[in-house]
């Protein structure tokens, strides 16, 4: 049963009765600031104010306490020191107050100490059933219900509420305010405006709730330096996906110094930011890098909250632009599909004949002489079967021109289902004013550069790609218990013996305890053969030399043996590990680790050098289907390997996806197991499998 918004956060976000704590007539204090910001919004409920200096400000009476207020207020913003919220909260639950809004900083973003406080606060809130943003937050603003707990500026010149517009839920309350205002000047429709602080109690996930079921909101908008709860917060983006209603994150913390900037902002632990970008993809999460993308992503999701489930058709006036842009598309993963014959049969027609019919297409001095032609190559574009969207981006030109263009793109852009962009290069040059009028009356998507467009449009074809694999029939992987080969880290001829009974390929081999048993096993196995010190407590034996490769001969065993003795010195081994030699070319590893925070997850990058020096890996949640790796694996940077290079033969990817997916399969089904890694796995030619050359588990002790 799915978790819906607790009655007292719907108190707190619509409340019908309200009272400020700290109330002042100072206009330039937050108590009065909130209570100018109610009645630039108009909340029309009844507003009480507490205040232990004044008997009434503008005409409105005030209490000296909240013991003072008349019961069950459904929300109260607490104007008070960090010293006093502990005392405001609870004299808040005994009156009844349904949700409360601390402004107050000096808790878990300042150290343990701070930690402490904040966690007294919440033990007294959630005992006595209270809502409560915050603390360290600028509070919120429900446009829908005109209610505004901020003490911040409320534009609403540009923040205008609506059916399909969006919820902007921020932990930090600056970044609420800008993301606002810059969406809302691009003509989305903003419904809420939420900051959550440092979420003591109610975060991001409660208000996301409420805002997905409100019939009006169509759109999230996330800024969020720690997800707290991703297992709801997973619960609410399958949610959102079923409505329809993309979920749009800005999540920094990618680097160490951006994770402490984090910590010392909102109290957050961050966790590994990799597996975060990671689940949000596979989730259907649009997670964007930049604030730019943030802004123009946001606008156009507004518009086609789909996306773009097919590439996109660019029209240019400039050859340099087709350049750019078929460089900057294959850079971001833009498709950039050929036209049917069709629909250069039908473009051929109106494009001069010394333009060449393709895409991108460029229309060269074309536009000069005719500007709505804009307008019809983009609705023919449209119609193409291999098309999803379309971009056009031109030079601004004279007025007459400006106006022409923008005309000749208002019909496609209200009428089309595809996602539509207008890039008018130029960057700050200023545009017709007549223009911008037009832009802004029928919310055009304007770009002033083509980076902008391409880059967001890219987005949107990501996002309209993965809600076609969200909606199409999956098989993804089902837990596999097994009877695990120990505890703790787990010696590779054990591993290895795990993962051939699952059907994994691994060399053949057996361990040997002195010269003649490994010198036996090798005549058996057949030369040469490779010899590999076996102990929990050497996970990675290369570092002490524990490989030996290339032995020919069984004097070469006995010398083999020696040496690795020696230098295992005094570690007591269980064994040495007699293989035989496997030729490959191409190595890859692929392994699977169990997350704090976001479950079990898998890896699958390129080998040797590929994963040491450029970090080619990709990451995914451990339930996915061997076909959802398997093009994981063909967006790695080093993927053009696999397909075979200078006369080598395709390798079997679909054979390492098999094998990545039955260690997830090992993940979900067996909570105990930590950590297992294949590295290196080899493929062989398309159909013919992959082997684990070498193996480790880690399986902690119940």
């Amino acid at each position: 049963m799915k978790e819906s918004a607790s009655p007292s956060v719907n108190r707190l976000l619509s409340p019908r009765s309200i009272a400020i704590v700290g109330a002042s007539a100072d206009p330039l204090a937050p108590g009065a600031r909130v209570l100018a910001n109610l009645d630039l919004v108009g909340f029309p409920g009844d507003v009480h104010l507490v205040s232990r200096r004044a008997t009434e400000i503008g005409g409105r009476r005030c209490v000296p306490t909240i013991e003072d207020l008349p019961p069950g207020i459904d929300a109260a913003v607490l104007v008070v020191p960090e010293a006093a919220v502990a005392d405001s909260v609870a004299s808040c639950v005994k009156r009844g107050i349904g949700g409360a809004v601390v402004y107050a900083a000096g808790f878990a973003e300042v150290g343990e100490e701070g930690r402490a406080r904040q966690d007294r606060i919440a033990a007294i809130a959630r005992e006595g059933g209270l809502a409560l943003n915050g603390p360290n937050c600028m509070g919120f603003t429900n446009f829908i219900e005109r209610v505004s707990f901020s003490f911040g500026a409320v534009e609403t010149s540009v923040l205008k509420p609506g059916v399909g517009g969006a919820a902007v839920i921020a932990q930090s309350g600056a970044m609420m305010g800008n993301i606002a205002v810059a969406l809302g000047a691009k003509g989305v429709k903003i419904n809420y405006t939420i900051s959550t602080g440092n979420e003591a109690v109610n975060g991001a996930e409660d208000f996301m709730a409420l805002a997905l079921e409100d019939g009006k909101t169509t759109l999230i908008v996330l800024f969020m330096e720690q997800i707290r709860r991703p297992a709801r917060f997973l619960e609410l983006v399958g949610r959102a996906n079923e409505l329809g209603t993309p979920v749009l994150l800005m999540h920094p913390g990618s680097t160490g110094r951006a994770r402490q900037a984090a910590h010392s902002h909102t109290g957050a632990l961050a966790g590994d930011h990799a597996v975060m970008e990671a689940v949000m993809r596979h989730s259907g999460v649009v997670l964007v890098q930049t604030m730019d993308e943030l802004f123009d992503v946001g606008m156009m999701l507004a518009r086609w909250p789909k996306g773009a489930e097919r590439g996109a058709a660019i029209v240019s006036n400039s050859g340099a632009v087709r350049g750019i842009s078929l460089d900057f598309c294959e850079g971001i993963g833009l498709e950039i599909p050929a036209f049917s014959p069709a629909t250069v049969a039908a473009l051929r027609p109106i494009i001069p004949a010394y333009i060449t019919v393709d895409n991108p297409l460029d229309l060269a001095t074309a536009g000069m002489g005719q500007a709505d032609i804009y307008g019809q190559v983009s609705r023919i574009m449209l119609t193409d079967e291999n098309v999803g969207c379309a971009i056009m981006t031109m030079v601004p030109g004279t007025k007459q021109l400006q106006m022409a263009k923008g005309h000749s793109l208002i019909p496609v852009i209200e009428s089309e289902t595809r996602p539509v962009a207008f890039a008018m290069m130029g960057d700050e040059v200023p545009l017709e004013d007549d223009f911008n009028a037009l832009v802004a009356k029928h919310q055009i998507p304007l770009f002033r550069s083509p980076d902008r467009a391409m880059r967001a449009m890219g987005h949107l074809y990501a996002h309209g790609k993965r809600r076609l694999v969200l909606k199409a029939e999956r098989s993804p992987a089902q837990p596999r218990p097994i009877s695990l080969p120990g505890s703790g880290t787990i010696p590779e001829y054990r591993a290895k013996a795990c993962l051939a009974g699952l059907g994994i390929g691994v060399p053949r081999g057996e361990l040997a305890t002195g010269i003649e048993a490994a010198q036996t096993i090798a005549v058996r196995i057949g030369f040469p053969v490779v010899m590999k010190v076996q102990a929990a407590s050497i996970a990675h034996k290369s570092d002490i030399g524990g490989v030996i490769a290339g032995i020919a001969d069984a004097a070469g065993v006995a010398s083999a043996w020696t040496t690795l003795q020696q230098r295992a010195g005094a570690t007591k081994l269980d064994g040495i590990l007699v293989e035989e030699m496997c030729k490959f070319q191409v190595e890859m590893i692929v392994g699977a680790k169990r997350d704090a925070e976001w479950g079990p997850m898998l890896l699958v990058g390129m080998g040797g050098i590929w994963t040491e020096a450029l970090g080619d890996i990709r990451l995914m949640p451990a339930d996915v289907s061997p076909t959802e790796i398997e093009a994981e694996i063909r967006l790695l940077k080093g993927a053009r390997i696999l397909g075979g290079l200078r006369g080598s033969p395709a390798l079997d990817v679909a054979a390492a996806a098999r094998v990545a997916a039955t260690l997830g399969e090992l993940m979900l089904g067996n909570p105990s197991l930590d950590e297992i890694e294949i590295n290196p796995l080899v493929l062989r030619p398309v159909g013919q499998g992959a082997m684990a050359l070498d193996a480790l588990m880690h399986i902690h002790v119940s």
